[in-house]
């Protein structure tokens, strides 16, 4: 017996050599290879499948155009073969076939609908890839395997799950109406009268909760059966996966693949590469998408140079007002860096911010300016660049910054830079009338040593100076026009050749486009748009290497635009419905879903040695130990004896289940949708019992801002907080008690319905903070019949280093009302405090966000010290605005102001003059504000936080014109 084993291994190995060496030389030894194919013929029907499947894949790889037919037929064979093992070898044996003959291209499509219609998942990848290869427009041949390919997605090997989901990508596009369209149309009907400040928060509100009644129930399968593959192990899936929601989902439900993404940043600096390409895209179009995990993007010092340009292009592309304070303080450091690639994108990236967030524009310029006087010539010439194109998007005075700029020249060598600095003088020449005769001057001298683009900007400059003022310049013109008429560059020398006639220095030959001189040299140009340059990038499939290029590659088919009407969904209806059975009975047996989700994640239990042979299909074939081989046989055959069995059990079973035309529609609806899991419901309360009528899938709490406002009772505040001093010490978590006096505007934390019946609000009661913390009340009130017990806090999500210890709430009687006081350390920024409020109704996700000026505390000063640290914080730490007085007097001002922030006045010696003061929480940074009244209200505050700043002033003109 040992010795029969070791020969049929050590045969296996024989010819296992001789098909390899068969496979490297057919096409250079046709006639020797023609000699051997009766040996693969028999080596077609040999018991083993190992064999078989060897002899398939050799027969398939001689590209001789004479076994044509020969190969045909193994092929059509082999797709009957019993051992699934062979027909994946049969799939893959399709392209190769086709681009040895197209022709044969009709008969071999028949050959792939019969493989997709195959039961095993070891098969679904490979006779998807074949499709992909063979037809891919043929969508029809997918229509009754989408639903069964949709189910066992998640069973399939990784590769063949990144054939499947990108061909179902294409299918989504193709078959069904895009859902955000539907979403806006729907929300187009609903009565909408929200700012568009809160745009943002609406957005990541949908990304929470996701448009899922306007999902067409087949996307929605595809969905939900991909969304687990995010766990993979695989970094292709997880990007295959991470594309089909950017390109198919609803918008609020692109979030879900955020953390998958970040967490394939930690793999290899190839896969680093291509996932940051993708993002980048991903945050040029969704700003909020990646905004919470804004440091997982800051550059690392072992970070090479296209990698670092990626998380640039990414970090700009997140900055808002509330984190713009901390990328420039990053970007900072980004500009001394020692590569120099990387520095002079770093300035443009201050450029791009200071041009979209005008809060800081200010800000940027100047520290722009600060950067033109350092050493490293790339920066300087960057800098300048940005800065004109920052003064081309400004309406301010520019002459300073001008003449700044001019000095320059002396030293920058930049061409680029020099040319700008020459454009902004000519740009400009009539707000600085004396200083481009200078610089025209300067630059005469140097002219034949300078580059070409600095040449055309000298030409430029000289003409738009002689139509200011010719006077000073008339010899100094001709001169340059002089030497630009024999130089070696054609463009100069055109240039010069239109000056020439178009300005007509010489007066005895009249031009007559002289008078149109100042509309062809000093017509106003449009701002420039500073914007990403992976803006548009998403035309491209993401994850395509037409994507990384940003052109198209060889091979790549743009993707389907939705269809404005979804087509016929009756086509996916399933007739042959036996793989349901199977999946039902192999459902119902399980012990668990959780378990059986598990162990089926990304192969089936029987195709794991399967999987183990399936490396065998790979062009090129290494050798095993025979004693691996002798393993795998009894392995793989043994397999395909178990899946006989299994087949045949189902086939009884199929037979033995009611026939009945309505329990089998049932049946197959069940399966063939299957809908997500329903969750619990919270226990039936008869004061919310209008709830009921609502059907919500997903979620499991219903957001408060989705819940229909339904009219309160009629309880009033004093009664709700009637018992509060009377309880005791272990009914209330450890902080300040407020009193009712300090109580302000409260804010909905947890809406009754979606709460259970336990209805949270929390308020801003303006008390001594401490350590830091601003003080929130938080009110409980129980609605329902019964108590709710063990009110605490879990799962606390704080970004930007935000402090919340949470807190404990023991019991909330029926009926009644508590209130707790908490301290939150918001940094003086304004990222939620997002955590899950547990108790005996369920989990509730819940966030606090301070208004801006919660996170002030009243600063008693007097008037001069006041003017005193207001001149201190002038320059880029003062921001002004103004707003019409619609007859509104000091007082009524003054109460306004306060109502929006926590400061104190500062008694004024001026009539017409209010001054508050203030200091932030949590560090302590002073904000004054300044408000001149008359028929118009002038407002100027000056903070050290300067974005904080800017909002302070935006809220202060929006309560005052309100």
């Amino acid at each position: 017996g040992i010795n029969a084993e070791y020969g049929k291994q050590w045969y296996q190995r024989r010819v296992r050599g001789v098909y390899m060496y068969l496979v490297r030389y057919a096409e250079e030894q046709q006639d020797l290879a023609l000699l051997s194919i009766s040996t693969f013929q028999k080596g077609l029907k040999d018991p083993n499948q190992l064999i078989r499947a060897s002899a398939l894949r050799v027969l398939s790889s001689i590209r001789v155009q004479m076994i044509v037919p020969i190969m045909m037929l193994a092929i059509k064979d082999s797709v009957s073969d019993l051992s699934p093992y062979v027909r994946k070898t049969a799939a893959h044996a399709i392209p190769k076939l086709f681009s040895l003959d197209p022709d044969q291209g009709e008969q071999l499509i028949d050959v792939v609908e019969k493989l997709l219609q195959d039961k095993t998942t070891l098969v679904a990848g490979s006779a998807v890839m074949a499709f992909e290869q063979l037809c891919p427009t043929r969508i029809d041949l997918i229509h009754k395997n989408y639903r069964r390919l949709c189910a066992i997605v998640a069973d399939i090997d990784e590769w063949g799950q990144c054939a499947v989901i990108n061909m179902l990508t294409r299918y989504a596009r193709n078959q069904f109406v895009d859902p955000n369209k539907k979403a806006a149309e729907k929300g187009s009907d609903d009565e909408s009268s929200e700012d568009s400040e809160d745009s943002d928060e609406n957005f990541m509100n949908s990304m929470s909760t996701g448009p899922l009644d306007v999902v067409d129930p087949d996307l929605r399968l595809l969905l939900q059966a991909c969304r687990p593959l995010l766990q993979s192990r695989n970094s292709a899936v997880v990007m295959q996966v991470a594309q089909l929601f950017y390109h198919c989902a609803p918008e609020g439900e692109i979030v879900h693949v955020v953390k998958a993404l970040i967490r394939l940043l930690k793999s290899k600096r190839e896969t680093q590469v291509i996932v940051l390409t993708n993002i980048t895209t991903m945050s040029a179009k969704y700003r909020k998408l990646f905004e919470m995990h804004m440091k997982s993007f800051f550059v690392n010092a072992s970070d090479p140079t296209n990698v670092r340009l990626l998380k640039l292009e990414i970090l700009t592309n997140i900055a808002t007002e509330a984190n713009i304070s901390v990328l420039l303080r990053e970007f900072q450091t980004y500009v001394y860096s020692s590569d120099k690639e990387f520095a002079a994108a770093t300035v443009h990236a201050i450029g791009r911010c200071a041009a979209e967030i005008s809060e800081v524009t200010d800000v940027c310029m100047h520290g722009l300016m600060n950067l033109i006087s350092t050493k490293d010539d790339t920066v300087v010439g960057e800098s300048v660049i940005v800065i004109k194109k920052l003064l081309q998007m400004q309406a301010s005075d520019k002459s300073s910054i001008i003449k700044r700029m001019t000095r320059l020249l002396t030293t920058v060598t930049v061409p680029l830079a020099r040319a700008s600095i020459l454009w902004l003088v000519g740009e400009y020449v009539e707000k600085v009338p004396k200083l481009a005769p200078d610089v025209l001057r300067k630059m005469a001298k140097s002219f034949a040593d300078e580059e070409d683009i600095v040449k055309l900007q000298i030409l430029n400059l000289a003409a738009k100076a002689w139509i200011v003022n010719n006077k000073k310049i008339t010899l100094l013109v001709p001169y340059i026009l002089a030497q630009a008429k024999y130089d070696l560059n054609y463009d100069i020398r055109d240039r010069e050749r239109f000056i020439r006639k178009v300005l007509c220095p010489n007066a005895e030959n009249p031009s007559p486009l002289e008078k149109y001189a100042k509309k062809f040299f000093m017509n106003s140009k449009p701002p420039p748009n500073l914007r990403s340059t992976f803006k548009n990038r998403d035309e491209y499939q993401l994850g395509s290497l037409s994507h990384m290029l940003n052109s198209n590659a060889i091979g790549y088919q743009s993707l389907p635009v939705f269809p404005e009407v979804a087509p016929d969904t009756t086509v996916r209806t399933v007739v042959d419905n036996s793989w349901a059975a199977q999946t039902r009975e192999s459902r119902s047996s399980s012990a668990s879903a959780t378990n059986h989700k598990t162990k089926g994640f990304y192969s089936s239990e029987g195709d794991t040695d399967e999987d183990d042979s399936e490396e065998e299909d790979s062009d090129s074939d290494d050798e095993s130990d025979s004693e691996e081989e002798s393993d795998e046989e009894s392995d793989v055959e043994s397999d395909e004896e178990s899946s006989e069995e299994e087949e045949s059990d189902e086939e009884e079973s199929d037979e033995d289940e009611d026939e009945s035309s309505d329990e089998e529609s049932s049946s197959d609806e069940e399966i063939v949708k299957k809908p997500p899991p329903k969750v619990k419901a919270p226990k039936k309360v008869k004061a919310a019992a209008t709830a009921t009528l609502l059907d919500f899938d997903e979620p499991s709490v219903i957001p408060a801002d989705t819940v229909p406002s339904v009219p309160q009772s009629s309880v009033t505040l004093d009664e709700l907080l009637g018992d509060f001093g009377a309880m005791s010490v272990d009914q209330a978590s450890s902080g300040p008690n407020y009193s009712l006096d300090n109580m302000r505007a409260t804010h909905e934390l947890l809406h009754r319905m979606s709460g259970g019946g336990l209805a949270v609000d929390y308020s801003f009661p303006r008390s001594a903070a401490t350590s830091g913390a601003v003080p929130i009340s938080l009110i409980f009130n129980n609605t329902t019949d019964q108590p709710i017990t063990d009110v605490k806090v879990d799962d606390i999500d704080l970004k930007g280093g935000v402090e919340f210890s949470g807190f404990d709430l023991p019991l909330v009687s029926p009926g009644q009302s508590s209130q707790i006081g908490i301290s939150i350390n918001f940094k003086d920024t304004l990222q939620p405090a997002k955590f899950t409020l547990c108790c005996s109704k369920g989990r509730f996700p819940c966030k606090i966000q301070p208004p801006v000026g919660e996170l002030l505390s009243p600063f008693v000063v007097m008037e001069s010290d006041f003017d005193s640290m207001k001149g201190k914080l002038s320059g880029m730490h003062e921001v002004t605005g103004e707003c019409p007085n619609a007859g509104k007097d000091l007082g009524t001002i003054s109460q306004l102001v306060s109502e929006t922030a926590a400061t104190s006045i500062c008694f004024s010696a001026e009539s017409d003059c209010l001054k508050f003061a203030s200091k932030t929480i949590a560090q302590e940074m002073t904000l004054l504000i300044t408000l001149n009244v008359g028929d118009v209200i002038k407002i100027t505050v000056n903070s050290e936080a300067v974005v904080l700043g800017s909002m302070i002033l935006k809220d202060i003109l929006k309560s005052l014109e309100s």
